[in-house]
C-alpha cells in the first residue's frame, strides 16, 4: 500500500512494536529522548491541561530494586523466577520512559478525556521513536498497577499509563495480525 517509506503515511503504516527484550543498542541519545517527548506532548489535550507526564529512567538497577522490593513486600512467598522476571523487566532496552496519566481533578474536563490524552501521548512517543529510526515497546504488567511503584514516579492521583522501552531492533520486528476492517468499521446512519 505504501511503497515510499519517506512519506508520513508510510511511516505510520510501518510502525511496529518492538519486544523490549529484543531491543538493543544503540539507543536514543538524551537529546533524542527529549525530542521524542516534545513530539509526544503535541497530543490533543482538551482544556490544555497536559494530563500526562514523562519520567526518563536513567538508573535501571534502582528501578529493578524498586520493583522487586515492592513485589516481594506484596507477595512474600514470591518464587525466585517471578523476581528474576521483574528484574529483567526493569533492564530491557537501552532507554525507558515511564508515562503517567496525570489528570487535573479540579478541571471541568472529564477524567476519561484526560486519560485518553495520556494514551495518545504514549502512542505519539512510540511514533516519534519510530520516526527517529528506533523501535519502542509499550508494556504494562504488575509494576504499572503497584501503588508503591507509582508513588516512586508520581502522586496518588496519577496512574502509570505504561513503560515505554526504546532501542534498536535486535531482530526483524514481527507484523502482528491486524483486525478485519469490515469488523471494526461501520457507517452511520
Amino acid at each position: 500500500m505504501f511503497n515510499d517509506t519517506s512519506t508520513p503515511l508510510a511511516l505510520l503504516a510501518t510502525r511496529r512494536s518492538g519486544k523490549p527484550r529484543d531491543l538493543v543498542g544503540p539507543g536514543p541519545s538524551p537529546e533524542q529522548i527529549d525530542a521524542m517527548i516534545g513530539i509526544a506532548a503535541r497530543t490533543p489535550d482538551h482544556g490544555k491541561l497536559a494530563p500526562w507526564r514523562f519520567v526518563v529512567v536513567d538508573d535501571r538497577t534502582a528501578l529493578s530494586r524498586l520493583i522487586v522490593d515492592a513485589y516481594r513486600a506484596e507477595r512474600p512467598q514470591a518464587a525466585r523466577a517471578e523476581l528474576d522476571s521483574l528484574d529483567q523487566f526493569a533492564r530491557q532496552a537501552p532507554a525507558l520512559v515511564v508515562v503517567l496519566s496525570s489528570p487535573s481533578p479540579a478541571s471541568h474536563i472529564p477524567l476519561w478525556e484526560q486519560e485518553l490524552s495520556a494514551g495518545a501521548a504514549t502512542m505519539n512517543l512510540l511514533h516519534a521513536a519510530h520516526a527517529m529510526g528506533f523501535a519502542g515497546g509499550w508494556l504494562t504488567g504488575w509494576p504499572t498497577f503497584s501503588p508503591v511503584v507509582r508513588d516512586a514516579f508520581g502522586a496518588a492521583h496519577e496512574r502509570i499509563a505504561g513503560f515505554v522501552f526504546i532501542g534498536t531492533p535486535g531482530r526483524p520486528l514481527d507484523e502482528r495480525p491486524r483486525p478485519d476492517m469490515a469488523r471494526i468499521v461501520s457507517h452511520w446512519p
